[in-house]
């Protein structure tokens, strides 16, 4: 199951050279993983199973509520619950729920099926983003014309290359992933200076260049998310 809804080519994420490859890869997972849960997976009893078991964070909620029917959202809540129910509070020798019942309740505070299957996906495309990055020139190019990476991705790339790697191709990854990254928060961070200066009334009527959205593209580097655009 993993296997096949998680197999993204990794040329496919870095060739649109169109903000974070690695934002989009894990969108990318993230949207195919929300597609099969309220999906195909409601008829397989396993997935049911650890799902029941794990449950889903609210960011993922939110995507399951967008994209599938809310039948099928609310039959994946009714067997989640009624494991909740039956762990946590009918009890049968226990009056009150005891250390190992709340336990578990913060435990589901921050579990999340869609999470865990996400970072699963995201760390063997990684690996196969490590072997082509070693053995191809053509990937080295098309690494070397992303416009950014996020901050979170950029310290994931870094970290993963010094495990993965070899030293003299760790340290170049990483030196190359560093400018790349440290590049765009240098232009970012013009970008909110100018931004800030603009409200000076010496520059009432200038020119506000690339800086009127520098706020939602910093979040975007230093998080990975963007902010939600506003319901009129």
């Amino acid at each position: 199951m993993r296997e096949d809804i998680c197999s993204i080519p990794v040329n496919e994420v870095f060739e649109p050279k169109e903000g974070c490859p690695l934002c989009r890869l894990r969108d990318l997972l993230e949207q195919r993983m929300v597609e099969y849960i309220t999906g195909a997976a409601m008829m397989e009893p396993d997935v049911r199973i650890d799902t029941n078991q794990t449950g889903f964070c609210h960011r993922h909620f939110q995507k399951m509520l967008e994209t599938g029917s809310r039948l099928s959202n609310a039959l994946i809540l009714e067997s989640h619950l009624k494991q909740i129910e039956q762990e946590i509070f009918l009890l049968k020798e226990q009056k009150t729920p005891g250390k190992k019942q709340w336990q578990r309740a913060e435990e589901l505070e921050h579990s999340c099926f869609i999470c865990r299957q996400v970072q699963w996906g995201m760390e063997h495309i990684l690996e196969s983003l490590y072997q082509l990055w070693q053995r191809e020139k053509e990937f080295r190019a098309l690494y070397q014309e992303q416009p950014y990476f996020c901050l979170p991705h950029a310290a994931l790339l870094m970290k993963g290359a010094q495990r993965q790697m070899t030293r003299a191709n760790g340290a170049e990854f990483i030196r190359t992933t560093a400018q790349i990254a440290g590049n765009y928060l240098t232009q970012v961070r013009e970008d909110i200076t100018h931004f800030c200066s603009m409200y000076d009334y010496r520059n009432q009527g200038g020119d506000w260049g690339t800086s009127k959205d520098a706020i939602e593209r910093a979040v975007l580097y230093l998080t990975s998310y963007p902010i939600p655009e506003k319901k009129d």
